[in-house]
């Protein structure tokens, strides 16, 4: 990042040279060995290991990483990265999502031991992980989480049940969400690090999905799962806070997808239209077409921005609702805006836009999967309105 102020809760930024370099290596890899790939992974519906080792190979697990792990520590980079990327291949920027998703929680959260143990194999791509938090009657209402860890002496024991867990098929490990404390629904909310070969643990079958369908989501069962105490991310009670925390600042990833699948859109549909002659003249010379093009160029270039500048607020260190605002911000207006535009390039595409054979389909439906993941836009609503109204109508 080359520069990050704020004034009375505006932030401006710049990409520094550390982004720019990122940018130029990253689109050529995309261009010259990603693209190739994309309709395939999409048609077979199995995991890219070729592409996870290729992100591998080139460092770029490491990026959002303190220092000490090999890393920038700079999540402009990683949303640059995921952006370049997600013009190409959904899944296979989904990739680095997946791969990045524990590490705010761990950093935030984790003890020393749990971070030495599993920092270094998520840095260098030889641990892979698990975030599951939902479950079939409490999507994105986290309050009816009903998985439960009972401590026992020195373990917790755990059981229930959980669904759509991305990356579930390959993770070595998992960050699980359960209720501890009293029974029923009250109590206090804990994550846990559980192993994938803890007795009891299964792991179910992977779900045919819309999009996105390269990286598996599965349910998850606990039955009679003991896990050591010191396996609990933070302490009791403060642990769920803190990792919550943590994803509010990693959430502009989400946005950064929204951004490239966005691009990428409007890329296929500008080279379509101008090969294409409709009543004696290019159809990329009607106006009403011309206009199309135009929102969609603005809806990129507002996304990129609001993405970039989330992104440079957390790497700044700004917390609390400031954060959470900005990034509900950068997530719902990106992926509705990622909706309108692969939306209206299958219009441009005409018949062959509704077509399996052409890349514009595979856009539309990925793009409906990222107004849903990681918190509805509809929550983001309710964030950015609870952080502007407060929680009951009065000024926050």
């Amino acid at each position: 990042m080359s520069g990050m102020e704020t004034d009375s809760g505006i932030a401006s930024f710049s990409l520094g040279e550390e982004q720019r370099q990122v940018q130029e290596l990253v689109r050529r890899v995309a261009n010259e060995r990603v693209a190739h790939r994309a309709a395939e992974i999409d048609r077979s519906a199995e995991y890219p290991q070729d592409m996870f080792d290729l992100l591998r190979e080139l460092g770029l697990f490491t990026l959002p990483f303190p220092p000490e792990y090999g890393g920038s520590g700079s999540l402009l980079s990683s949303c640059v990265a995921i952006e370049e990327l997600g013009r190409v291949c959904y899944n296979t920027a989904y990739l680095l999502l997946v791969q990045w998703t524990p590490i705010g929680a761990l950093l935030a959260g984790g003890s020393e031991e749990q971070k030495r143990r599993l920092l270094p194999g998520l840095a260098n791509g030889t641990l892979r992980a698990g975030f599951s938090l939902t479950e079939p009657q409490s999507g994105s209402d986290v309050s009816g989480i009903r998985t439960r860890a009972r401590r026992e002496g020195n373990e917790y024991r755990i059981d229930g049940g959980k669904i759509w867990c991305t990356n579930a098929a390959v993770s070595d490990f998992f960050l699980v969400a359960a209720r501890t404390g009293e029974d029923g629904t009250r109590g206090v909310i804990n994550f846990f690090i559980i192993e994938r070969d803890r007795p009891g643990f299964t792991i179910g079958r992977k779900e045919d999905k819309l999009g996105a369908r390269g990286v598996p989501s599965s349910a998850l069962f606990f039955d009679n799962v003991h896990v050591p105490a010191e396996n609990m991310l933070g302490r009791e009670g403060a642990g769920f806070k803190v990792v919550m925390q943590a994803l509010n600042a990693s959430r502009p990833l989400i946005a950064a997808r929204a951004v490239g699948l966005a691009q990428g859109a409007m890329d296929l549909a500008i080279s379509f239209i101008r090969d294409r002659r409709a009543f004696g003249q290019p159809v990329a010379d009607f106006q009403g077409v011309r206009w199309m093009i135009a929102d969609m160029a603005i809806a990129v270039d507002a996304g990129r921005q609001l993405t970039y500048r989330a992104a440079a607020m957390a790497d700044a260190g700004i917390t609390g609702t400031e954060m959470a605002r900005a990034a509900a911000v950068a997530k719902c207006f990106t992926t509705d805006a990622a909706m309108k535009v692969a939306t209206d390039a299958v219009q441009l595409f005409g018949a062959a836009g509704i077509s399996n054979e052409v890349p514009i389909n595979r856009y539309f439906r990925d793009a409906k999967v990222l107004q849903i993941i990681e918190g509805t836009n509809q929550i983001q609503r309710n964030i950015i309105a609870r952080n502007i109204l407060g929680p009951e109508g009065r000024p926050a």
